[in-house]
């Protein structure tokens, strides 16, 4: 038993990886097995499909990231600053990837929805899943900036959508540039977005 959890670990590990690094296309059945080291009858034992899989390795990530989200945006602080760590989490993630492999590897939910979104439904339905559950933990932070009186927004799913909109988008161009620059605006975007004033306009005011 301990060597068959462990063989799905190691084709979920694998698999998260070769996607990161090649797309879903590019992706083979043998090429897992071999870099995880497991037969491929492992892998049909765990999954019935390459799509299967990936529905596993999204599952996957999104557990460890709506943990994180759920840290930080549920933590100590003013809304506005735990929603700014978020994005400073994100640029951190972003940069350290390229420090490590020469590459910046972007969103692993915006890279398939770039590749799939139009391909496979049941994929397409699970990546719309995770986004939707981002924009609802931007809401309630967004929500309660502006019962504070510290965003100018009116409709705050609308503005969460457009928070989750511009991260994933400056993450693209990030990834297509191959520049961590470019990540550099982005919470000056979000504040312009929310309608929020930085820290030294209130103090001028």
């Amino acid at each position: 038993m301990g060597r068959t959890s462990d063989a799905r670990e190691k084709i979920l590990t694998t698999a998260q990886r070769l996607i990161e690094l090649n797309g879903y296309s590019a992706l083979g059945v043998a090429e897992i097995c071999k870099a995880a080291g497991v037969p491929k009858g492992s892998f049909y034992y765990f999954f019935e499909s390459k799509e299967a899989l990936v529905l596993a390795v999204i599952d996957e990530e999104w557990a460890e990231e709506r943990g994180n989200w759920r840290a930080i945006l549920g933590g100590d602080g003013a809304p506005l600053e735990r929603l700014r760590r978020l994005f400073e989490a994100t640029e951190a993630e972003q940069r350290a990837e390229k420090q490590s492999c020469g590459t910046v590897s972007g969103c692993m939910f915006g890279n398939l929805t770039l590749e799939l979104s139009n391909r496979t439904e049941p994929i397409r339905a699970r990546l719309q899943e995770v986004f939707d559950a981002q924009v609802e933990m931007v809401r309630a932070v967004v929500e309660e900036a502006r019962e504070r009186g510290e965003v100018t927004v009116a409709d705050g799913a609308a503005a969460a959508r457009a928070v989750v909109a511009q991260l994933e988008g400056q993450v693209l161009f990030a990834k297509l540039y191959n520049d961590t620059q470019r990540l550099d605006t982005m919470w000056v975007n979000c504040l312009a977005l929310l309608g929020a004033r930085l820290p030294e306009q209130a103090t001028a005011a």
